[in-house]
């Protein structure tokens, strides 16, 4: 067998279905921190948003020099919420899981494992489930 080459090189965009864009676009920007990147109508009159995490506006990418965005996108009439297994990072997640949980942020406890670093899982408004694991030190 030989090696397959891929022409994908990273992973540029996650969207996250929502049920009000304006709700959603509060809560990740102002109860995760999230930078809005983009925000604009679209030609079919939608709004097309972009948000990054821990994002530094002036590069574009996130506090761990990624460039993921994450989009706010209308959810399908219908469609089932749930996990949408986005892992998301953090520098201490006890502090994290603290912040959330004081925002009012529907949060799990948090997961210690020997070996693994600690995780939680949280939901945003609309029911989409999260995992924000500490990096390691």
């Amino acid at each position: 067998m030989s090696a397959t080459t891929t022409h994908i090189t990273g992973i540029r965009t996650v969207s996250i279905p929502v049920q009000d864009q304006d709700a959603a676009l509060r809560f990740y920007v102002d109860t995760l921190g999230f930078t809005t990147r983009r925000d604009g109508p679209t030609s079919d009159g939608g709004r097309w948003i972009e948000l990054s995490p821990g994002s530094d506006v002036s590069t574009g990418t996130g506090a761990g020099g990624g460039t993921t965005v994450v989009t706010l996108e209308p959810a399908v009439p219908g469609q089932s919420r749930g996990e949408i297994t986005i892992r998301f990072t953090t520098d201490d997640a006890e502090a994290a899981h603290a912040a959330l949980k004081a925002a009012g942020v529907d949060t799990d406890e948090i997961l210690r494992w020997p070996g693994v670093p600690a995780m939680f899982s949280f939901r945003d408004p609309d029911g989409n489930v999260f995992s924000l694991t500490e990096t390691a030190a």
